[in-house]
């Protein structure tokens, strides 16, 4: 019986979204054992430094793509945020899982339970590791203050009830309902409150690009709908050469045979900010179909089951969503972003 070795991150989260990961693959494969090996990433060593000053897109893949390199393990499983939009060589997503609940949340400090953004007290500390939020949410509340929070989210909800500091913090929606912690969510961040990570709610499986029997094993765990709109995600990000350094935030809806894209770009302090939407006809699968063995990958992502053309439909939008904003003077708003993030 073959033994097929899955990474992970350390955390509690992690873990719970691997074996969620594992659960779907041994439904599908009862014949083979699954191994699961649980590592410590940089980021998760990390831990009093902003996301964003750290400088490294890799943050908490590295590490598990080293060990999926020298073959000590066949897969990994991670966050689809959480994955660059350009994978080093070697490695491609072999799987786009279902996405959960993509938006933020609010988890209020005991003492706030009740209120919301809009009805806490002038001057509270919100705390958000994410560069995204803070922009977006800064323009839309501003008597509120944002500061960093770092940590596993067991770790920053302990923060949050120990420590006098934030009177709320704002974490994604399905890491809290992946973890059963729903009852905490004080309220839900819609997109025209705060619009959400390129890929958030998605989890993504990593393997070695030329390891087909992985990508066969794994590929059938895509889910179209998710796919598609991450790839469009994807694109655009890459498009505009965004990353943890720069507020870049989406939302995506498919609604009969049309893909919807927008995207947006703010500065740091959220004082200025240019969004756009843009649509495209796409074709999803009601189930996998089998596709030419030697699709090239797009944005990282390698679904050899879905139809090509919804895949690079979905890729364009993105590419031409970016191109839209750049052409309105994007670029502008996020070189600024990036300098100002660098000289912190």
């Amino acid at each position: 019986m073959r033994v097929i070795r899955v990474g992970t991150r350390k955390s509690q989260l992690a873990r719970i979204q691997t074996d969620s990961v594992v659960a779907m693959l041994k439904t599908l494969n009862p014949g083979l054992q699954f191994e699961i090996i649980a590592m410590s990433t940089t980021g998760d060593k990390i831990l009093d430094t902003a996301l964003s000053k750290i400088g490294e897109k890799s943050l908490f893949t590295k590490e598990l793509e080293h060990a999926l390199e020298k073959n000590e393990v066949d897969l990994v499983v991670h966050s689809l945020k959480d994955l660059p939009t350009v994978l080093p060589p070697g490695f491609t997503i072999g799987a786009v899982c279902k996405r959960e609940n993509p938006y933020d949340a609010v988890v209020f400090h005991p003492k706030f339970v009740g209120k919301t953004l809009e009805t806490l007290p002038e001057k509270s500390v919100v705390g958000t590791s994410s560069l995204r939020r803070a922009a977006q949410l800064q323009r839309k509340f501003p008597h509120l203050q944002f500061k960093s929070i770092r940590g596993n989210l067991n770790t920053r909800l302990q923060k949050l009830d120990e420590l006098q500091e934030f009177s709320a913090i704002i974490l994604a929606a399905a890491g809290l309902q992946r973890l059963g912690w729903q009852n905490r969510v004080g309220q839900i961040l819609h997109p025209e409150e705060c619009m959400y990570a390129v890929g958030q709610g998605a989890l993504g499986v990593e393997v070695r690009a030329k390891d087909q029997d992985i990508l066969d094993l794994v590929g059938m765990l895509h889910h179209p709908e998710t796919l598609l709109c991450c790839i469009a995600e994807r694109a655009f990000l890459r498009h505009l050469e965004g990353g943890c350094s720069v507020p870049v935030a989406v939302h995506t809806a498919i609604q009969d045979g049309q893909l919807y894209l927008t995207g947006g770009v703010w500065s740091l302090d959220g004082s200025e900010s240019m969004q756009e939407t843009m649509q495209a006809t796409i074709h999803v699968p009601a189930q996998h179909e089998d596709g030419p063995e030697d699709d090239p990958q797009l944005v990282g992502i390698t679904a050899q089951n879905i139809p090509r053309a919804a895949q690079l439909a979905a890729e364009n939008l993105g590419t031409s969503l970016a191109n839209l904003l750049l052409n309105k003077g994007a670029k502008n708003i996020l070189d600024v972003a990036r300098q100002l993030n660098d000289a912190h």
